[in-house]
């Protein structure tokens, strides 16, 4: 690894950080709740630090292959300890535990909180910790390398370290054009998403914090009840849309964008995914109409809940810890599984999921045909053994650090229930579990040690566990 070169694009990255909390000063100032001061003296700190750190360290050499996962690993970390700075300075969350959880559910867009009572925030405060999730959603790595071309080779190892899915897809030859295009792509539906919203009643500062949630997945709201204070199904609808589109991929956004709508059909990940969300409505819906609820209310609640949790949003309408057991599994599932690759979702991947059922298929064939090769394909294509031999891995270590995580939860006092729906709904960026940490709960009563767990599970999940375990071998560190 380059020490020097790591450290000049971190610097880099938190000079970009603190400029764009400017924009939360702006709000602060604009509604004057006495947050603005905290916010700018927290961006100017950010900023002295980003440049001193870019100077020393201007004559670093180029990135190397490995750098990419250092700058995206090591990135992530520095920025959510800068930004929880605002929340610390403004005493909004006095602890540094409590501030570093809520900062890192930001930018991992987790939105997993420890505050009980959001709307007693300043506004400031409140759009700077939206805003967080919406510069993590797509990945300010990917936004770094848009309006730094001077990165060379070390652009495209960053893109594949941050990218989520197994691969990493290029729309253009040249990446940071690639990235451009993708956050084009996030800036156009986050503005449509704010437009529909304030049609539908909601304020601006509203609409806005609350399209930053959604097409970041994140699902922070500005309300204790989230989108269940909104009692417009013209609003939950909206978001149950932009909330499905945040969970498919930006890639095939950009051709339907360009009036190539047929990519959609043609993606063999995006029918599982929407067959999967299609088939858990009806569940969900069918256990709404048993439980007595009007068929409008019970379709509108069953859509809202399993796109949030599928697309690993965490927005809640209503609490499901009081639907049917059957509800609650399902939901939890559907956590499991996530958005589709090269979305802002988190979990594992619909494609990962799609990839594994294939291959538990051909060794069910093997068994009675053991000497017939059967390749496995993603529509038409057959994919490499190398893929496959990937996604096994990444199942397997997701399957360890849940098991791991539930256990330290256990340990500290969590009953099983809360200890492993919070494993995987942080190791899984989704929000809201079950049991203590339920959909009208929060993470504040779980324990310090805990939180900082949940908080590394959060970044180890958001960066698809190779970028962040790649880090812990020897090989990594050997040339």
């Amino acid at each position: 690894m380059n020490p020097a070169a790591v450290l000049r694009l971190i610097g880099l990255i938190l000079l970009m950080l603190g400029a764009s909390m400017l924009l939360s000063v702006i709000v602060a100032l604009y509604y004057s709740d006495g947050d603005a001061y905290s916010l700018l003296l927290s961006a100017l700190i950010i900023m002295a630090v980003g440049t001193v750190s870019a100077l020393i360290f201007r004559n670093a050499a180029d990135l190397s292959a490995r750098d990419g996962f250092s700058v995206v690993t090591f990135g992530w970390l520095f920025m959510s300890l800068a930004g929880a700075l605002p929340f610390l300075i403004s005493d909004s969350i006095p602890s540094v535990t409590d501030a570093f959880f809520e900062s890192a559910s930001g930018f991992t867009t987790t939105g997993a909180s420890i505050l009980t009572n959001i709307e007693a925030l300043p506004h400031g405060i409140l759009f700077w910790r939206s805003f967080t999730h919406w510069i993590g959603g797509m990945g300010i790595i990917v936004f770094s390398i848009a309006i730094l071309p001077f990165l060379g080779v070390g652009g495209m190892q960053m893109f594949k370290a941050e990218s989520p899915g197994p691969t990493a897809d290029k729309l253009t030859p040249r990446i940071r054009n690639t990235a451009e295009i993708l956050w084009g792509v996030y800036v156009l539906l986050t503005l449509l998403e704010i437009i529909l919203l304030r049609v539908g009643g909601m304020r601006w500062f509203d609409s806005t914090c609350h399209a930053f949630g959604t097409m970041a997945t994140g699902g922070f709201s500005t309300k204790n009840a989230s989108i269940g204070y909104y009692q417009s199904p013209y609003i939950h609808y909206v978001i149950t849309f932009f909330m499905f589109v945040a969970g498919a991929s930006f890639t095939l956004h950009y051709h339907a964008l360009r009036g190539n709508l047929r990519k959609y059909w043609q993606s063999p990940e995006f029918k599982f995914f929407s067959v999967v969300i299609g088939a858990g409505i009806l569940i969900v819906t069918a256990e709404r109409l048993v439980a007595n609820q009007p068929i409008e209310l019970a379709f509108r609640q069953a859509a809202f809940q399993v796109v949030s949790i599928t697309t690993t949003t965490g927005y809640a309408t209503s609490n499901f810890e009081e639907w049917r057991f059957v509800a609650q599994v399902l939901l939890v599932g559907m956590m499991l599984m996530g958005g589709m690759a090269g979305s802002t979702g988190g979990g594992i991947k619909a494609v990962r999921v799609q990839i594994l059922l294939k291959q538990a298929r051909m060794e069910l064939h093997k068994i009675i045909h053991p000497n017939t090769i059967y390749p496995i394909r993603l529509g038409r294509k057959v994919l490499q053994g190398d893929i496959v031999q990937n996604v096994l891995a990444f199942f397997l270590l997701y399957a360890l650090l849940v098991l791991l995580g539930t256990m330290v939860m256990a340990l500290l006092g969590l009953d099983p229930v809360s200890a492993m729906t919070s494993t995987i709904a942080c190791l899984s960026n989704i929000g809201p579990g079950l049991g203590d940490v339920g959909p009208a709960d929060n993470y504040s009563s779980i324990p310090l040690f805990g939180k900082w767990v949940l908080a590394v599970l959060m970044i180890v999940g958001r960066l698809e566990i190779f970028t962040v375990l790649v880090l812990t071998t020897r090989t990594y560190w050997t040339r």
